[in-house]
């Protein structure tokens, strides 16, 4: 009976133990997982410092990885002399095709309406855009965002793009209605 107990008492001791490990693993695990997103999540992040300091070339590549990030495929940065208002080309997660006309200013300029109408028109018709996006490091006028409601356009202002560059998936922006959200008041420049 004394062995009996003893080998009970052994049993009882390891399960102990065993449960206690695997708790601990599991703790371990979760913390290694919480690290390893809050890893990404601070590469992810540039400061919008930083796009403001890339060049044309370098914002229009930013702009293309954040549509992979976002589950885009066959995206091309394409931007150059002559490319007609296309920057970056795609398809959206769903199969639509996009077209990004993407705009390097500094943050205290604004994008008018020209710019806005001139994208309009060679997105669709020279492009095949079922999805036209014009995405700027600065904010759009009011006269822009007017018109880019009206025409179906997609706008991303830089505080959009903040959004954007922070995790919110692109997808999430095309059913905004751009006549009525963001600002159309230039931002203070750092030079002043």
């Amino acid at each position: 009976m004394g062995t009996a107990l003893l080998i009970a008492l052994a049993v009882v001791v390891i399960g102990i133990a065993v449960i206690q490990l695997v708790r601990a693993g599991r703790r371990e695990a979760q913390a290694e997982k919480a690290r390893l997103a809050e890893d990404a999540r601070r590469q992810a992040r540039q400061s919008l410092g930083a796009v403001w300091a890339m060049d044309d070339r370098q914002f229009e590549e930013f702009v293309a990885d954040l549509c992979r990030r976002d589950g885009c495929t066959d995206v091309k940065r394409v931007g150059g002399a002559g490319d007609l208002g296309a920057d970056v080309t795609g398809l959206l997660p769903d199969g639509r095709r996009f077209v990004i006309q993407c705009k390097r200013y500094a943050k205290h300029r604004t994008v008018g309406s020209r710019d806005i109408q001139t994208f309009n028109g060679t997105a669709r018709a020279e492009h095949g855009a079922d999805v036209p996006i014009f995405v700027a490091s600065c904010v759009f006028t009011k006269p822009a965002r007017d018109f880019a409601a009206r025409h179906n356009l997609c706008l991303i202002d830089i505080d959009l793009l903040g959004f954007w560059n922070n995790g919110t998936v692109l997808t999430s922006f095309l059913e905004l209605d751009i006549g009525r959200s963001g600002n159309n008041r230039r931002l203070q420049s750092d030079t002043q």
